[in-house]
């Protein structure tokens, strides 16, 4: 077999499919060690060798009567193939987890010293973030009530917390507590 006078481009998802069968094919020994681990035939692997080493434009094997062997490329086609295939399962890896683990900022607009009420629970709510997602930042703003609003609608702030008003059309209002105010008045 000649060399590929041009290096391989890009790498598709054929070649991986191709890479995977023959890890397969080196780790079990040849082709019909490797039938069982697959779940295909002898002469389906050998057409799948003879494509990948048609992409590649190398001999990866020596097989026949005298047994199977890898060619010195073809060994180091393999080391290259389990480095790919490690970086592919270590993306995927990575990529699922981001879907885990919650990240980045949370901007907070609160009105007066809602903070440090007792039934408000708001500092036991961001503790519990904080444990959940550590890599949170939180940033909270103490600001008149139209400016919590304003910020949420502008998009400075992602949440925010008034006292019930006209509610602004573009926002979503949900009750968090009620609290009862007396007015006293001497007689």
């Amino acid at each position: 077999m000649s060399r590929r006078p041009d290096p391989l481009a890009q790498v598709s998802d054929f070649d991986i499919r191709l890479l995977k069968i023959y890890r397969s094919v080196v780790e079990c020994g040849g082709f019909s060690a490797a039938e069982n681990v697959l779940g295909i035939g002898r002469s389906a692997i050998s057409q799948q060798m003879n494509d990948l080493e048609q992409r590649l434009g190398l001999r990866l094997c020596q097989r026949g009567r005298a047994g199977f062997s890898l060619t010195e490329e073809g060994r180091e086609v393999y080391q290259s193939a389990l480095q790919l295939l490690s970086a592919l399962e270590t993306f995927r890896t990575e990529v699922n987890g981001l879907h885990q683990h919650l990240r980045g900022e949370l901007n907070i607009g609160l009105t007066d010293n809602l903070v440090t009420l007792p039934h408000m629970r708001i500092t036991h709510a961001l503790a519990e973030l904080k444990d959940r997602g550590p890599e949170v930042r939180i940033q909270i703003r103490m600001i008149a009530p139209s400016q919590v609003e304003q910020g949420v609608l502008d998009g400075s702030l992602h949440v925010g917390v008034v006292p019930q008003t006209s509610p602004l059309s573009g926002l979503d209002y949900q009750p968090l507590y009620s609290e009862r105010s007396l007015l006293y008045c001497a007689v």
